[in-house]
Parts: structure tokens; sequence; C-alpha cells
């Protein structure tokens, strides 16, 4: 499959993980959101790994946790928020 460019953007504790607010990344057509998970723990390592497990994903401007979900043009990468 063809590569293609995702938009990810990072906040809060992702942010200070990935040491930048947002990139751009060529991933394969067809990427999962647990691919996305994967490329950015190996990337980033352990504190990214904390936020990819317990925090949120919007594809698209949609919350998804399907791990089976595919990635589109825009992620966004949500640390878990306390409050209530």
């Amino acid at each position: 499959m063809a590569d293609m460019t995702t938009h990810i953007r990072y906040f809060a504790a992702a942010a200070e993980a990935a040491g930048r607010d947002e990139e751009h990344l060529e991933i394969e057509s067809g990427a999962t959101l647990a691919t996305l998970k994967e490329l950015l723990i190996e990337r980033y390592g352990s504190l990214m790994q904390r936020v990819v497990e317990s925090g949120s994903f919007l594809i698209d401007g949609v919350v998804r946790r399907d791990p089976a979900h595919a990635v589109g043009a825009r992620v966004d990468v949500l640390p878990p928020f306390a409050g209530g």
C-alpha cells in the first residue's frame, strides 16, 4: 500500500513526550490506531507509551477508541484529563 501523510497534533503530556506540538508523519495507507500507537511509542518511548495507553485519540475530529479504526488525515493525541 502507498504511504499517506497524517497531521498529528499533541496536547499537554503528549506534547511533552513528543517534544513538539505537532508533526506530519508518513504512515502506511490504511494504518490503524493500533499501528499509530506502536509507531509513537517506538519514536518517543515510555512517556508516550503512558499517554497512548490511557489517553484519547481524535481521528478527523471524532473520538476513536477501537484499535482497528483506520487513521485519518488528522489525529489529535490527548492525554487523560483529571477533573469532573
